[in-house]
């Protein structure tokens, strides 16, 4: 082979290398740039798990300039389209979701929350779903055009997935109309976190709860100090065997705060009647009901009503 041949062998090799390092790039480029109609060269909707539907979302939606490519949740991800011939199976993405995912859960939700910021996500990272480990897909659906969790008529069942203690108390005789779907979880509840307790929509159990219950906010002139403090003091929210959604049956309730040393447990005889013939009814108010007497448990703005008096509704 004469030099002059040699030394256009070795530029045509180097012509070559350097084409193979720029076709590398420029296949790169397209899977940013172009990533969908890669991608969808092998999803197709013919999968046992389609992923195109994710078209028919807000995710996929071409018109909303926030949709992104598969890129944008999935990565680049160049060695599962490009699959290496020395593996027999093709590699997940770079970022993959699901029970089996390779991936952090940290680094999964952080995908999300890139665009679904603030608002009602501001806490998501101290609230006890994220220390729970819980990734945005295990309550979400991405992929469909449905997601459940959205749906004010399927919610519940996708909460009550984990929460099997309130999917019980809903089912008690006495409960907030959850089944009913006339109220469903995040009426009361922010998901995503909070800056009050139990996922509380609001800063405070009694303020989620005034959301509804105006009429037991007050101010009273007279007011009972659990109606300020905490709804759960007496009432069990999801569901309850007593009436009013109560912890327990009056009197048992209200002795949990009012001991026996601060009421009266004697009632004199009627007047009239024969000394010590007074009835066992007539004569015992502790064990009796509470409401006979103190109707406005809530509070009351009448000043001159004994009964509702600072010291009867004090706790």
């Amino acid at each position: 082979m004469s030099k002059q041949a040699g030394g256009i062998r070795k530029w045509m090799l180097a012509l070559l290398a350097g084409a193979a390092l720029i076709g590398h790039a420029y296949a790169a480029k397209d899977i940013v740039q172009v990533g969908d109609a890669v991608c969808t060269r092998c999803h197709d909707e013919g999968e046992a798990k389609p992923v195109l539907s994710i078209g028919q979302t807000r995710h996929g939606t071409m018109a909303d300039k926030k949709a992104g490519t598969c890129t944008a949740c999935h990565g680049e991800s160049p060695t599962h389209v490009s699959k290496p011939s020395d593996v027999t199976e093709r590699p997940k993405p770079t970022v993959n979701f699901g029970p089996k995912s390779s991936t952090p859960i940290e680094e999964r939700n952080q995908v999300c929350l890139n665009c679904h910021q603030g608002g009602q996500r501001t806490h998501w990272q101290t609230g006890p779903h994220a220390a729970a480990n819980l990734e945005c897909t295990s309550c979400h659906k991405i992929h469909s055009s449905e997601d459940p969790v959205r749906d004010r008529q399927t919610q519940p069942d996708v909460c009550f997935s984990c929460h099997k203690e309130q999917r019980a108390q809903v089912m008690r005789p006495n409960h907030h109309p959850i089944p009913e779907r006339k109220v469903v979880c995040v009426d009361c509840h922010n998901p995503h976190g909070s800056a009050g307790p139990k996922l509380m929509q609001r800063d405070s159990v009694v303020a989620t709860c005034y959301t509804c219950h105006m009429e037991k906010r007050g101010p009273f002139v007279r007011s009972h100090q659990p109606v300020t403090e905490d709804c759960t003091i007496c009432h069990t929210p999801h569901g309850s065997v007593n009436d009013n959604l109560l912890k327990q049956r009056a009197p048992f309730l209200c002795q949990q705060c009012h001991e026996n040393q601060t009421h009266q447990q004697m009632v004199p005889n009627p007047e009239g009647a024969v000394s010590g013939a007074a009835s066992f009814a007539t004569k015992l108010i502790v064990g009796r009901g509470c409401l006979n007497c103190h109707t406005n448990i809530h509070g009351t703005n009448n000043p001159f009503d004994d009964t509702n008096s600072g010291r009867a509704l004090r706790r």
